[in-house]
């Protein structure tokens, strides 16, 4: 009897993340448009424009190619959005702890290794769609995808495993666990090695984050003026609108994992204020900590760079981001060998 409320709990959390992811996702993505837009002195589309282009990409059929292998052209939409949404469950909102934690708050499990895999899986969809509809502009973008996953993966890998390690060096228990990154700053437990390398990479994780959206000056997979749009060149109606809701998930989600590790301090922790106003204060920091890390690593970078090329992309990521992200983790490596769990030099 015991594990029917709990179920029914996880389901009212579970549908109340998805609207939230979408529709933040969504709104995220006007005002992301509205700051290129003033940077790059135009006016730009109204901030609901998502919005609008939803609606009425909703409102019109979906066209399959003759040559398409239309059950994996139809399912490819649909698991870009639930593999995005998805990442949310496993993700702090302001005070609130994930939908998907256990009883206990915290897990034993590597919560952020899971995430670095779910955030593969929206990419990994429009990889099999782009190839599943028979078009080779598609294919040409399908291609270009997996090489940029395969170039950004391991820089992100190595900025996660490497607070996760200085974590654990502290002393601090379940360093993977996403309510202990949430609870125990990383900036907390290092010394002034560990904050270098700690910038160092958040830098890294910066130029990860369009690479991950698929935005420029990483969006050689869709790259409009060579490929016709890319791997979603043959997607219209709401299969392209379920992409594109894919697209604004996937940036709220990669803004709170940029928060979870590097920001995840609530405004709760300094204000004298509980309960409800507690709760209401840290989720609107938190969001207002989203466009912050959205402004730097998504409009800011858009606006200041052109379209990489595909082997340019790969240099970048493989060569100075993988250099950069293995000098931060040897600065906070080298930190923890020098640094006591309390912070003083030995």
């Amino acid at each position: 009897m015991t594990a029917l409320p709990e179920i029914v709990w996880f389901v009212a959390g579970a549908v109340l993340i998805s609207v939230y992811g979408i529709v933040f996702g969504l709104l995220f993505m006007g005002i992301d448009r509205v700051l290129a837009a003033r940077m790059q002195m135009r006016q730009g589309p109204p901030v609901l424009q998502p919005f609008i282009d939803i609606r009425k990409l909703l409102c019109k059929d979906s066209v399959v190619p003759t040559h398409a292998v239309s059950s994996i052209f139809h399912a490819a939409p649909f698991i870009a959005v639930a593999g995005a949404i998805s990442i949310l469950f496993y993700l702090p909102v302001g005070g609130f702890l994930p939908v998907a934690a256990p009883a206990s708050g915290v897990s034993e499990w590597g919560d952020v290794i899971l995430i670095m895999y779910l955030l593969t899986v929206p990419a990994l969809a429009m990889v099999a769609g782009g190839f599943a509809s028979g078009s080779p502009y598609a294919s040409i973008g399908a291609q270009r995808e997996m090489v940029t996953i395969m170039a950004y993966e391991f820089p992100l890998a190595v900025a996660i495993i490497a607070i996760a390690w200085r974590l654990s060096a502290a002393g601090v228990a379940f360093p993977f666990s996403v309510v202990t990154l949430s609870s125990v700053p990383i900036w907390s437990v290092v010394g002034p090695l560990g904050i270098i390398g700690v910038i160092i990479l958040l830098v890294v994780l910066a130029w990860v984050t369009p690479a991950e959206l698929s935005r420029i000056p990483c969006d050689t997979p869709e790259a409009e003026t060579e490929l016709c749009g890319g791997l979603l060149v043959e997607y219209s109606g709401r299969n392209l609108a379920l992409f594109y809701l894919s697209m604004g998930v996937k940036l709220v989600a990669m803004a709170s994992l940029t928060v979870l590790l590097f920001l995840p301090w609530n405004l709760s922790w300094f204000l004298p204020i509980e309960g409800v106003m507690a709760q209401v204060a840290d989720l609107i920091f938190f969001l207002g900590k989203l466009l912050l890390v959205m402004f730097f690593s998504v409009s800011l970078i858009r606006v200041s760079m052109a379209r990489f090329r595909i082997n340019h992309l790969v240099t970048i990521y493989w060569g100075y981001l993988a250099l950069a992200a293995l000098i931060g983790l040897a600065c906070v490596v080298l930190d923890g060998m020098i640094t006591v769990p309390g912070g003083c030099l030995i």
